[in-house]
């Protein structure tokens, strides 16, 4: 029922039932996680993350004074004298932008906060055009911001070298590493010095029938802001997010067990796993990358990705299955419009989590299903999974029919997707603490609006399949 955007294109059967069997004996059956333990994990790192929470708003109100002191520069000052005011504006900030290991929380959140805050007054005080975009990027010596403009389909282009010139005077090289949407990777250069800086974030026109609907703004997960603590803060939000929603929907009577929460944690990965760049780049750093989106843009991650079928925002949900949900759980109180639900993290969710329950309460009354769990043969992870992606009530007749080979006779974008769960499993500690502290800290508060790519070639759920129309994507207007 629910769709997935799929980008391999030219992977055989065969090819593909050898490399699902790579990566299937890797799957384990995930343990029962104390909801009591990870509810005190989560309380302690509140009480750790409250102090980092007060430098994160001097940090913001700061940032945003000086960004309106710069805003008052005469427009025609030196090159030199704005970057200097700026600078000066800008050292105010408490703490160091980067240390040796990367960027601290509370600066990538003040900063990402001023890029957009600069970018917005960018757009207050002039056009952009439909086929433009704006970026801002960090020089990591000055800490200062530069904005600069690239035509929308340069910068939609990959590996291309580009050049501009900031609100300075300074002329830049950009080179397109990932061409991706509003989620383009770039590195930016200074020409002159060949001083690396870091962009922050694109503001990006939407456009739907041929004008500008909306302006995004969005930070990709560029190279020059990865690191662990910022997957690890992604991780955090993912898991802080399910627990709340679990805990939510406790409180309206449904008990979610912790395992389902724990596979629908991978699924959030899973779901946005661009397939081509799974077949051919370390999984290692891909799902680090996932989760870095998370950090990086928050309750907006994926606000914009749609699939043709319909399917929507972090959960893939398509209209209809969504619709069945709130009919069947109507005290929950899902929210009755579809996009406004789906952009909403919380509610969506709330909504992957009853699909993929009552998903089990059918499936777990099933002879076939108990005999394979019995056996070995599957886990409750991967018909979990394998029902999330395509028909669960197909599973019993596969398990009868396969045996311990059920999983060659799912559908192929099925196979493709139960290993990818299986890496996400192999490479992604979901059950570990990791001691966030302060990366928790970085994910309380939204960080403005973001959107997201699509991938190339869509690969549909079985009710997906009935649902495309020309129309599909006008569902998130």
């Amino acid at each position: 029922m629910v769709a997935i955007l799929m980008s391999h294109r030219n992977l055989t059967t065969t090819n593909l039932h050898r490399s699902a069997s790579e990566y299937f004996p890797a799957m384990l059956s995930p343990s029962e996680k104390s909801r009591q333990s990870k509810i005190s994990r989560k309380l302690d790192l509140m009480r750790k993350s409250f102090i980092v929470l007060v430098a994160i708003f001097v940090c913001v109100l700061v940032t945003t004074v000086g960004v309106a002191q710069s805003q008052e520069l005469d427009a025609t000052a030196s090159y030199q004298e704005r970057l200097t005011a700026d600078s000066q504006a800008n050292a105010k900030l408490a703490g160091p932008v980067i240390t040796s290991s990367g960027f601290l929380s509370a600066n990538i959140v003040a900063r990402i906060s001023e890029a957009k805050e600069l970018l917005g007054s960018k757009l207050a005080s002039s056009t952009l055009a439909r086929d433009s975009v704006r970026l801002a990027a960090l020089d990591p010596d000055t800490s200062h911001l530069d904005i600069f403009s690239l035509a929308k389909d340069e910068f939609l282009t990959k590996d291309a070298d580009l050049t501009a010139t900031t609100q300075y005077g300074r002329k830049i090289h950009i080179h397109v590493t990932r061409a991706n949407g509003v989620n383009t990777a770039v590195t930016v250069t200074d020409v002159a010095t060949g001083q690396s800086l870091v962009p922050l974030t694109v503001q990006f026109p939407i456009v739907r029938k041929g004008a500008v609907s909306e302006v995004a703004y969005y930070t990709s997960a560029h190279a020059a802001l990865l690191s662990p603590e910022v997957a690890s803060a992604g991780e955090s939000y993912v898991e802080t997010m399910l627990d709340q929603a679990a805990q939510n929907l406790a409180q309206h009577g449904v008990e979610v067990p912790a395992d389902i929460v724990e596979v629908a944690e991978h699924l959030c990965i899973v779901e946005h796993t661009d397939q081509k760049r799974f077949t051919s780049e370390p999984h290692s750093t891909l799902f680090p990358e996932i989760l870095s989106l998370y950090a990086l843009n928050q309750g907006n991650t994926f606000r914009y990705s749609v699939s043709s079928a319909g399917a929507g925002g972090m959960i893939q949900m398509i209209p209809r299955t969504y619709e069945m949900i709130r009919q069947q759980h109507p005290a929950v109180l899902l929210n009755s419009d579809f996009v406004i639900g789906m952009r909403d993290h919380a509610n969506a969710l709330e909504a992957m989590l009853l699909y993929m329950n009552d998903t089990w309460s059918g499936l777990e009354k099933k002879v076939e299903v108990q005999d394979a769990l019995r056996s070995g043969t599957a886990t409750k992870a991967e018909l979990l999974a394998a029902g999330y992606n395509s028909n669960p009530m197909r599973l019993p007749v596969y398990l009868k029919n396969g045996g311990a080979e059920w999983r060659t006779l799912i559908p192929t974008e099925t196979q493709m997707y139960l290993a990818i769960y299986s890496s996400v499993n192999k490479n992604i500690d979901l059950e570990t603490d990791n001691s966030m502290g302060n990366n928790w800290a970085l994910l309380t508060r939204p960080l403005g609006f973001s959107a997201e790519p699509k991938p190339s070639l869509p690969l549909y759920s079985w009710i997906g399949q009935s649902l495309l129309s020309p129309s599909a994507s006008s569902l998130f207007p």
